[in-house]
């Protein structure tokens, strides 16, 4: 038997003091651009910002208003993009979870364990988490996060539609509204819409006169 004293338990870790990262995505339904992560955290205690909310529940002035003092105020912030690209290699899931990855390693450097809007945690994730569905609603952290997602989504496909204005980018963000299908239609497909998408799929059959099943044109 050893005599060696016994050390005393390690006290256990209060709640209330943990740097918690909310993390959240915007663009997964859309036709075209990328999926954008964010992943935030504050300091312990009181959020040192009024007004958050689920994103999709603010105007686009007020989300600005926000965007700006979440990036002042947080502790560590980090805004990833998933392109179109690796969106149809790997499929919109897998490339949301990849981008929550990365967007947590991002801030590990402040944050003791995450919670991830939806119902879904991502594998390989370098501190505990966990999936809280409806957290956009109901944790500051994640509200952040879902600010910064969709503000950084809407000023790239603002971007986007300097480029490719047939499209109305601007206003629709990419998601499939009767117009974006009209000029799906229309037009075809351009290099930012995804491919592995139905819709999009469709579009470009018909642009070259294919059934929708057949293969494309490389």
């Amino acid at each position: 038997m050893s005599d060696a004293p016994l050390l005393p338990s390690p006290p256990p870790i209060d709640p209330r003091s943990l740097r918690i990262a909310g993390i959240d995505e915007a663009g997964r339904g859309p036709l075209a651009g990328p999926v954008v992560v964010a992943a935030v955290v504050f300091a312990p205690g009181r959020t040192p910002i009024n007004g958050l909310d689920d994103s999709k529940q603010l105007d686009a002035a007020r989300l600005e208003v926000l965007y700006d003092r979440i990036v002042q105020r947080a502790l560590a912030f980090k805004v990833v993009f998933v392109e179109v690209e690796e969106i149809d290699r790997i499929n919109i899931f897998h490339a949301t979870m990849q981008g929550m990855r990365r967007a947590l390693e991002g801030v590990m450097h402040v944050a003791d364990e995450a919670r991830i809007d939806g119902n879904a945690v991502p594998p390989g994730l370098p501190c505990r988490a966990e999936a809280w569905i409806g957290g956009d609603a109901r944790d500051r952290a994640i509200m952040a996060a879902s600010i910064l997602a969709k503000v950084a989504r809407d000023r790239h496909m603002r971007d986007l539609h300097a480029q490719w204005p047939v499209y109305g980018f601007h206003e629709h963000k990419g998601y499939g509204t009767p117009a974006h299908l009209a000029a799906l239609q229309q037009h075809g497909p351009c290099p930012q819409h995804r491919r592995s998408f139905a819709p999009v799929r469709i579009a470009q059959g018909d642009l070259f006169g294919l059934p929708a099943g057949d293969p494309l044109p490389a």
